[in-house]
C-alpha cells in the first residue's frame, strides 16, 4: 500500500482517542472494530468508504494517553509546535538548554525546539551566556498533548 496520511481514530463516545496508520484503520474496518466516522467520498476499499476518521464500536479506557510522553527529537517539534523557543521562527533542530557537553540531560525540561539559525548561534553555551532569551520555559507533556489532542 502506498503511503496515506494517519488516520484519526475516535473512541466510542466520539472522544479522540489517538492516530493509526491508513492500513491499520483498514484492518480495523475488516475486523469490524471500527466504523467509518468520516469519509473520502469519492474513494472505496472494498465495500468500505475511504476513511479519514473511524470510531470504534466499543469503548476503550485510554488512561495511558494521560501519563508523561516518551522524550525524543520529533516529540519536542511537536510539544513546542515546532517554533523555535528562541525566536518564534519554525523550528528543525532540537537544543539543550544546558548543553549535553556541559552536564546538561537528555530530558523534556533541557530540551527546546530551535530553528538553525539560533541553535547556531547559542552554540555550546547556556541562554544566559549567549544572550538569549527563552520564549517559554521547557515542560513535560503527556501523551496526548505529543499526539495534538490536547493543547497546553
Amino acid at each position: 500500500m502506498a503511503h496515506h496520511a494517519p488516520v484519526v481514530l475516535l473512541n466510542a463516545s466520539c472522544e479522540p482517542h489517538d492516530l493509526v496508520s491508513f492500513p491499520h484503520a483498514v484492518r480495523m474496518l475488516f475486523r469490524g472494530v471500527a466504523v467509518v466516522h468520516e469519509a473520502d467520498a469519492d474513494r472505496t476499499i472494498g465495500p468500505h468508504p475511504w476513511p479519514k476518521v473511524v470510531r470504534l464500536v466499543r469503548y476503550v479506557v485510554a488512561t495511558w494517553m494521560h501519563r508523561p510522553a516518551a522524550f525524543g527529537r520529533e516529540a519536542v517539534l511537536r510539544r513546542d509546535r515546532r517554533r523555535c523557543a528562541y525566536c518564534g521562527a519554525r523550528a528543525d533542530t532540537v537544543d539543550h538548554v544546558v548543553p549535553r557537553s556541559r552536564g546538561g540531560p537528555w530530558s523534556w525540561l533541557n530540551a527546546v525546539a530551535a530553528c538553525g539559525s539560533c541553535n547556531s548561534r547559542k552554540a555550546d553555551r547556556t541562554p544566559v551566556e549567549a544572550g538569549m532569551r527563552l520564549r517559554f520555559d521547557p515542560w513535560e507533556p503527556t501523551r496526548a498533548q505529543v499526539t495534538g489532542w490536547r493543547a497546553r
